[in-house]
């Protein structure tokens, strides 16, 4: 069984993003970038399948769809244990360039199980999983938390309202995963640091997608206001607060 990570390079979550031109593009400088950390645990568990014989998993493979600057976070997930990569030489325009771009490596190097974070930390779209398998008319299952494979079976559990479901599917298949499908995210090695040096990387060009979104302008969010201190002998003027500032009562 051969396991295709699909990996986004987004900026560390204590950065502080700027933007430029009317605020309609993000400022990359100073930005530190990082494994998207949903795709980072979806690496992590792909990782753990492999390294149980039982599985069956022979090779797992990180793809990433972005410009020769995101190779740093591509040889991350190779020094954390990926086998190769892939990274289809574009800009990543909107979810469903994203996903017909990946959809076309699966087509190409033929994967039993594709594998995304339910979201990313940069935009929160969660759409390319969804994107991904309609566009391969594969089976998807979406929210997983747990996922192992038991007698050559994909066994999943899902978060479903009041409890767990557990759904078997056959492969090929897309599972989209979120917290929960590992319990920390697995740390390089010195070793898989070296040895990421000489894993391949194959790049490829993109295939002639049209977007279908396009960024009218960000908008940073309100500062917060200041603190408000109220006299413990005053629970009147703390009432009248809640009711008719905060409007929560």
């Amino acid at each position: 069984m051969k396991i295709l990570v699909c990996i986004s390079n987004v900026p560390d979550t204590t950065t502080r993003v700027r933007f430029v031109d009317d605020f309609k593009k993000l400022d990359a400088s100073g930005i530190q970038w990082v494994i998207n950390p949903w795709d980072e645990l979806s690496l992590t568990r792909a990782l753990e399948l492999k390294d149980d014989a039982s599985t069956g998993v022979k090779s797992v493979t990180v793809a990433h769809v972005g410009p020769a600057s995101a190779e740093p976070t591509i040889r991350k997930a190779l020094a954390i244990g990926a086998d190769d990569a892939i990274r289809v030489n574009a800009e990543p325009a909107d979810a469903y360039y994203v996903a017909s771009q990946l959809a076309e490596v699966v087509k190409t190097e033929q994967f039993d199980m594709i594998m995304c974070g339910i979201e990313s930390s940069d935009h929160n779209g969660s759409t390319v999983g969804g994107m991904l398998s309609e566009l391969l008319n594969f089976p998807s299952v979406s929210a997983v938390s747990n996922l192992k494979i038991e007698n050559g079976q994909v066994v999943i559990n899902r978060e479903i309202d009041g409890g767990k479901e557990t759904v078997l599917v056959p492969t090929p298949v897309v599972v989209v995963v979120q917290k929960g499908i590992a319990k920390e995210p697995r740390i390089a090695a010195m070793r898989g640091i070296m040895m990421a040096r000489t894993k391949p990387i194959k790049v490829l060009e993109p295939l002639a997608v049209d977007t279908l979104t396009e960024v009218a302008g960000y908008e940073m969010p309100q500062p917060r206001a200041a603190c408000k201190f109220i006299d413990a002998e005053n629970p009147k003027q703390l009432i009248d607060m809640l009711q008719n500032e905060a409007k929560v009562l």
